[in-house]
């Protein structure tokens, strides 16, 4: 917990985001991709409460990809047995446990698929002004399990954005977004990331990723996380937030 707590020390406050490398092993992540890609292509019956979207247009087109290449989304993992081990394993949670306190809850896991060609672009955007948790100031862990690269849509970040508070949203085709007039384009900074390593960011870090523009999959999951002293602001009942804590 101390090394946990002097990497937060150093980066989490200025910057609201850090980097991990390597915090998973090469074969975990190929067993998580293969997971993800069995429901994808429909060869895995989808659990209770695990649901899959499809890449907006090609929704709109009709057009379906062979072997799940369609797929933007897989929501829900803290449903899926293999996948439930990542969300509360100690390599994570001992970050976690740093940034928000304990006993930490996951507020949601989702896998981001971003299909080869396909994979859309998700624009610059803070998650805090989506979601119904105050204060504003949840963590979330990032691993993709291929290489995360400028071709195939790495994220993107505005170093200490997390510090302005919330910023104006405006609802576009496919996205929720920050208009470029409240950010400076000039100030994103490329992630390349090797898969298995981890960027752990604020709710409120300025962050997007440029579409897949290769010929493979850029496969990574995010889970964010609440502390004890986070409370529901939404619609009642207020939903059950899963302990993480083995």
């Amino acid at each position: 917990m101390a090394a946990a707590r002097q990497v937060v020390g150093e980066h989490a406050g200025r910057d609201g985001f850090f980097l991990v490398e390597d915090l998973v092993g090469a074969d975990d992540c190929a067993r998580y991709a293969a997971r993800l890609n069995e429901y994808a292509s429909g060869r895995r019956a989808a659990p209770d409460g695990i649901r899959l979207q499809r890449e907006p247009a090609l929704d709109r087109s009709g057009e379906v990809r062979p072997d799940g290449g369609d797929i933007r989304k897989v929501d829900g993992l803290f449903h899926d047995d293999l996948l439930h081990g990542l969300i509360t394993s100690e390599q994570v949670q001992h970050f976690v446990r740093a940034l928000v306190g304990e006993p930490p809850r996951l507020f949601r896991a989702t896998a981001l698929m971003k299909p080869a060609a396909v994979g859309s672009e998700k624009g610059q955007h803070q998650d805090s002004p989506y979601w119904p948790i105050e204060p504003m100031s949840l963590w979330s862990c990032w691993i993709p399990f291929d290489d995360a690269t400028l071709d195939n849509g790495c994220l993107t970040v505005v170093p200490g954005s997390h510090r302005r508070g919330a910023l104006p949203h405006v609802q576009t085709q496919d996205d929720f977004v920050v208009p470029a007039e409240h950010y400076d384009p000039a100030a994103l900074v490329p992630v390349p990331m090797r898969r298995g390593s981890a960027l752990f960011f604020h709710s409120l870090l300025l962050h997007g990723s440029a579409a897949n523009t290769s010929g493979d999959p850029r496969r990574a999951v995010t889970m964010s996380y609440v502390g004890p002293g986070h409370r529901y602001t939404g619609t009642p009942p207020a939903p059950e937030y899963p302990a993480v804590t083995r």
